[in-house]
């Protein structure tokens, strides 16, 4: 979509100008309150808080957060975090609480502003600390940002909240269509009596290339491979954002990826990501490999191994792995962890009728993921181009 706008009577403001930060603290035994809101229930780039706990799930100072207030999470801004609350509750104190000043900004395009790359590249630059850089209010308020004329304003927000509608409908098809994955997965090959097998039965498991920082390059040469890490792991797919190269010197030929290898993240800081899987098929790229915080999984090509993939995205190998993980700051998986995953395989399965049903599934959900992003994709161009 073609977006002309015409900033020539658009003015800057400070933004604690047109942003209020509310600061009001509340203790979680001591609220009527229902609803808690951590990070971890905050999605990157998504206005919409789908998830929440309660204020008994926590302990010390939160802060209250009102219906239309933003919910911006201050450390780790990178993550790109920040909703709108629809409700009353509390948030962590990790969270910044913000509020329009409706004589500047409209309220409906308000929780937009914090999606903007001018807004999140801000972010980023003035956070402060190590290993959880977090924004002060005292920097953030003193930053300044071009605004449209208040007139303009409305027209704008009901743009996004459109383009946002799209993006929402789309994500419920994708959801349905998950759920008719998982559970034909869990009904067709899984069942709870007959023959275990262990993933060391159906393939191997190869970690990931060790590497110096020296070995990395950003260039693709004769001599240099494409290197994968735990962020070109997508949900069922592999993705190619943000790549480096490395030296063919540092890998061995097992750590060549083939097409049908699967992908495994083997070590993150978030619980919740080690151990997604996902297939690699051909791409253009020829010469790829992956780092050492991954490991790939190369089926065997028996029946079962054909349906090897479809373990990785099983409701039981999740929570084999939620078992399995061991650390404190990061979250690690050992090879041996993955081969020891173990499932009931339904005996005397009609593995070329599964196949052929579980890849239609699989083909309309990746169809279906393809256009979600490419909305999501055309709300954050007018967000980038409005701002």
């Amino acid at each position: 979509m073609e977006l002309n706008i015409d900033k020539t009577g658009w003015k800057s403001y400070r933004f604690d100008e047109f942003a209020q930060n509310i600061s009001q603290r509340v203790e979680p035994k001591q609220t009527d309150l229902e609803i808690y809101v951590g990070l971890e229930h905050l999605d990157p780039d998504s206005l919409h808080i789908k998830r929440n706990g309660t204020p008994a799930d926590v302990e010390g100072t939160k802060l209250k957060f009102y219906k239309g207030d933003v919910i911006f999470g201050k450390r780790r801004a990178y993550q790109r975090k920040a909703a709108l609350a629809e409700t009353d509750g509390i948030c962590s104190a990790h969270a910044m609480v913000l509020r329009a000043n409706t004589k500047l900004i409209d309220e409906r395009l308000f929780p937009f502003f914090f999606h903007s790359k001018v807004f999140q590249d801000i972010a980023v630059k003035i956070s402060v600390g190590g290993l959880s850089p977090t924004i002060n209010w005292k920097d953030l308020a003193k930053q300044e940002f071009l605004l449209p004329p208040k007139d303009q304003q409305a027209r704008l927000a009901e743009l996004l909240w459109a383009a946002d509608e799209v993006v929402e409908r789309e994500r419920e098809v994708k959801e349905r269509l998950e759920e008719l994955y998982y559970s034909y997965i869990s009904e067709n090959i899984l069942t709870n009596k007959g023959d275990k097998v262990k993933l060391s039965k159906l393939g191997q498991v190869i970690r990931g290339v060790s590497y110096k920082p020296e070995d990395l390059s950003t260039k693709l040469t004769d001599n240099e491979f494409v290197l994968l890490r735990s962020n070109n792991i997508s949900n069922m797919a592999v993705n190619f954002k943000d790549i480096n190269y490395v030296n063919r010197n540092v890998l061995n030929d097992k750590q060549i990826l083939q097409s049908g290898d699967i992908l495994i993240c083997m070590s993150n800081g978030s619980k919740d990501l080690v151990g997604k899987a996902a297939e690699f098929v051909s791409s253009e790229y020829e010469k790829v490999s992956v780092g050492s915080f991954c490991a790939i999984f190369r089926p065997n090509k028996s029946l079962i191994g054909n349906l090897a993939k479809y373990l990785f995205q099983s409701e039981t190998y999740r929570k084999h792995i939620s078992l399995l993980i061991s650390g404190s700051n990061i979250n690690n998986l050992k090879n041996s962890d993955i081969e020891s995953v173990e499932f009931t395989i339904k005996s005397g399965i009609a593995a070329d009728n599964v196949l052929v049903e579980i890849k239609n599934i699989e083909k309309q959900l990746k169809n279906q993921i393809s256009f979600l992003q490419k909305s999501e994709h055309l709300k954050q161009g007018l967000i980038y181009k409005i701002f």
